[in-house]
């Protein structure tokens, strides 16, 4: 005998208008939501210095590119590298790492204790609040099927996990060889990555030698937005130089400014 199925739960319109939600919380104020989200980049040109950055300035407490974080615990799970370049990278970061940061360079995939591992690390430390995994490729399954399904699937176990432990997980992953007009198209992979994700960040280098780069900032919760920015040679990390949304507040009180006059002027 097959098993009953279960009765679709449904709501009507009316009802859910009225209905009243949390805001989605962030973990960096407007940037980096609760959820899964991912940083897409070309090899070598600097994603792994601004993770790590925003990993010790979030678990200081200190605002990266002026925007306020959640402070809490973190952990960086820096699966490329040893902990003696983990170790020298910090040093030139920073003069104190916070207890609360932590580090690993090595943990199971996805489907084989992955997840658990996570779920274990939250459990010894409740306040943390940002997780990064770097890169996604070393935690994937590595399967023979490599379609749309897959990689949705993948992505949305970590999203089911993430929204579980109400903590943000950071993917950083690489840009296919091709370009595209789409930001999204630019990572490796089908859609399904970028389809599940809740927030998806490129960042964009150009030409290496100038030390420029823009962030293109898009998701389901952030407004999209494009950060210039400046690669420091003397503590390297990323420096904020122009934020689009910043640009955008100005115009438009501008814009305000000069019809109040008009009003007025009529």
């Amino acid at each position: 005998m097959l098993n009953p199925i279960e009765k679709l739960v449904v709501i009507d319109g009316e009802t859910l208008q009225d209905m009243r939600f949390q805001l989605g919380k962030f973990t960096i104020d407007t940037l980096l939501p609760q959820g899964i989200s991912m940083l897409g980049g070309a090899p070598k040109n600097g994603k792994s210095w601004m993770v790590l950055d925003w990993c010790v300035r979030v678990a200081k407490g200190e605002p990266v590119w002026n925007l306020p974080v959640k402070q809490g615990s973190t952990l960086y799970l820096c699966l490329e590298d040893p902990l003696r370049r983990v170790q020298d990278r910090l040093l030139q970061l920073t003069d104190e790492v916070p207890p609360n940061s932590f580090f690993a360079t090595a943990a199971e995939k996805l489907g084989q204790g992955l997840s658990e591992q996570i779920q274990e690390f939250v459990r010894e430390h409740p306040d943390t609040v940002l997780i990064a995994i770097d890169t996604f490729q070393i935690v994937r399954s590595g399967g023979p099927d490599i379609s749309y399904a897959s990689d949705y699937s993948e992505v949305r176990e970590l999203k089911k996990l993430a929204d579980e432990l109400a903590i943000s997980i950071l993917l950083v992953h690489h840009l296919r060889k091709q370009g595209a007009s789409d930001p999204l198209n630019k990572l490796s992979g089908t859609t399904g990555i970028s389809g599940a994700m809740d927030a998806v960040f490129i960042l964009d280098r150009g030409q290496r030698s100038e030390g420029a780069a823009t962030l293109v900032c898009t998701g389901r919760d952030i407004e999209t937005r494009k950060l210039d920015l400046r690669f420091s040679k003397s503590d390297c990390t990323w420096e904020l130089v122009q934020d689009s949304l910043e640009n955008r507040a100005l115009e438009m009180t501008e814009e305000l400014t000069a019809l109040v006059k008009f009003i007025r002027s009529a």
